[in-house]
Formats: structure tokens, C-alpha cells, sequence
């Protein structure tokens, strides 16, 4: 009888470390193709627009966002501080499928109301939810479209890329990285009940079907309309499906990194986040990998999670 009540414990305690408890299924948009393939095409434009909006201003701890134990920070003789950073939300419009979001910005009502969004006061406090100072918020970018959104494009799940979802109606696509949303960490013993929240009565999670790169340049490069304008890139590391965008746009193709790298220090000197990630050494592998793709195309536009 104890070894059964332990392993069932055991069991509840493994499943409560997931990201999310939210229904997920694989996705039915995009294809998976190479990386040679999408590079063949990431220097010539399309009509795609893209516009990245600042939805807050924030302030996070630097070792959350830069490994502060890597060789380059400490010869730099960084300290750990409150560094200023903001929360985006990028919007696609696109001339045949429409408007799309890439992460979501932050809702009034997150903002006004946290615990009605999904946030309680632990959570809240932990991500200095009160140092927020709204620019535009999700509803504001909504309202300013000419039509509803087509679906959101997710960088991972974590709650400050979801905090846009309280404006989100319930029954729009929602895409995701491979396996994000039953990641196990222990993070998610903190996280889950607020991911939860976010997501509560949302639509299904849709994970992007990642396959190999034969190329070995990405864990994975999806093709998500089938017409090479927009590409998922699997950057895991932040966390296990941690994706990137790359939007090709009428002035050039532009990467969305999400938090593969949260700053610009980090991106300059190639230094991966910090605290907040799962595995350091494999976000540091990512961003090598962002890191030579641009180098491979140098015209190319790098928009970083946070600033």
C-alpha cells in the first residue's frame, strides 16, 4: 500500500510539472522543409507587412535575462540589476490568409485586474507585475485592425508572451513549439496555474511538426502558409520548443527571435539568457544558430524578445 500511495504521488507530482494542462494537438498548418530551402528565398521580398508594437514597459533582473556566469559578462564586470525591457507583440498581415500575432502583447485586464486574468498575487509579485507601464495594450492593437486576427503565433509559453490572451477571442488559433506545452520543469510547479489561467477556455493548443533540418542547422524550419513568407525556426533552449519567426516582408526578411535572446547585449556579444531558461547550454546552441543565419544574410532584420 505505501509504494502505491508514492508512486501515485509520484505521478501527480510529475504531471503538475508540465507547462500547461490546456488541450494540445498537432497542427495542421505548415510543412516542414529545410533550411536550405529557406534560405534560397530569404533575400527577396514579398508583400508581407510587419509591425512590431511595444505593448509595456518593464523592468526584469538581468540574470534572468543574460547569463551573467558567461566568460564575455564577467570580463564586462556585469552586475545583476533591474534592467529595463519591454513586452512585445508583432502583427503579420498577410495578403491572402490576413492578420496574425506573434506572441500578444499584455491585456487591460491583466494589467487591471490580474487574478481575473489568470495572474495570482505570487505570481505577481515574482514578475514585478506592478512595474508594468502600459504603451498599448492587446485590445488597443485589436481595435486598430481593419479585421480579427487569423490566429496567434506563439515563441513559447511563457506568461509574459501570453498576457495578451484575456483580449484574444476564444475560439482563435493558437500555434506553439513541439513539445512546449508538456515540457516537465520544475518552474511549472510555480507557472502552471497561471499558464493554465491565461489559456482558460482558449482554443486548443496547435504544435508546430517539427522535423530534422538535413542541413543540421535548426532542430526544425516550418513553412507555415506554403508560399515561403513566413517561417517557424525550433530555437529550443528558453525553454524545450522555443521558436523563432522569419517573416519576409516587402523591405527585406526579418527575424523574430523571441527569447532565444531577450537583449541586445546579449545578441551582440552572443550571450544566451540566463536564470529564466531551461537549459542554458542548449539556448546558447540556438543563438549560435540565429546568430550564423544572419550572418548568412546580413540584410536581414533581428527584433529581440524584449528589446
Amino acid at each position: 500500500m505505501g509504494y502505491k500511495i508514492k508512486l501515485t504521488f509520484l505521478i501527480l507530482f510529475l504531471s503538475a510539472c508540465t507547462t500547461t494542462t490546456h488541450p494540445v494537438e498537432p497542427s495542421k498548418l505548415g510543412t516542414a522543409i529545410s533550411s536550405d530551402t529557406m534560405e534560397a528565398v530569404l533575400d527577396k521580398p514579398t508583400e508581407l507587412e510587419l509591425e512590431t508594437i511595444a505593448s509595456v514597459d518593464w523592468v526584469a533582473d538581468l540574470s534572468d535575462v543574460l547569463n551573467l556566469k558567461d566568460p564575455k559578462a564577467e570580463a564586462a564586470a556585469i552586475k545583476d540589476r533591474k534592467e529595463p525591457i519591454q513586452v512585445y507583440a508583432h502583427v503579420i498581415k498577410h495578403p491572402k490568409f490576413g492578420y496574425f500575432l506573434v506572441d500578444t502583447g499584455v491585456s487591460e485586464k491583466l494589467l487591471s485586474d490580474p487574478r481575473s486574468a489568470g495572474v495570482n498575487w505570487l505570481v505577481a509579485k515574482k514578475v514585478q507585475l506592478a512595474e508594468m507601464k502600459k504603451l498599448k495594450s492587446t485590445e488597443q492593437i485589436l481595435t486598430a485592425l481593419p479585421q480579427k486576427i487569423s490566429g496567434i503565433f506563439l515563441t513559447h509559453l511563457h506568461p509574459d508572451h501570453i498576457s495578451g490572451m484575456a483580449a484574444i477571442n476564444d475560439d482563435t488559433p493558437i500555434y506553439v513549439g513541439k513539445g512546449e506545452a508538456r515540457s516537465k520543469e520544475m518552474v511549472n510547479l510555480f507557472l502552471q496555474g497561471t499558464v493554465d489561467g491565461m489559456l482558460n477556455s482558449k482554443a486548443t493548443l496547435q504544435e508546430w511538426q517539427f522535423e530534422s533540418d538535413p542541413q543540421k542547422r535548426f532542430n526544425g524550419v516550418i513553412d507555415i502558409f506554403g508560399d515561403q513568407s513566413v517561417f517557424a525556426i525550433s530555437v529550443p533552449g528558453h525553454t524545450i520548443g522555443s521558436t523563432a519567426y522569419l517573416v519576409r516582408t516587402k523591405t527585406g526578411a526579418v527575424l523574430l527571435a523571441g527569447d532565444a535572446c531577450h537583449t541586445r547585449w546579449g545578441w551582440d556579444n552572443t550571450v544566451e539568457p540566463g536564470n529564466s531558461s531551461d537549459n542554458v547550454k542548449l539556448s546558447r546552441a540556438s543563438l549560435e544558430a540565429l546568430k550564423a543565419l544572419v550572418g548568412r544574410h546580413p540584410h536581414m532584420e533581428v527584433r529581440l524578445g524584449h528589446q
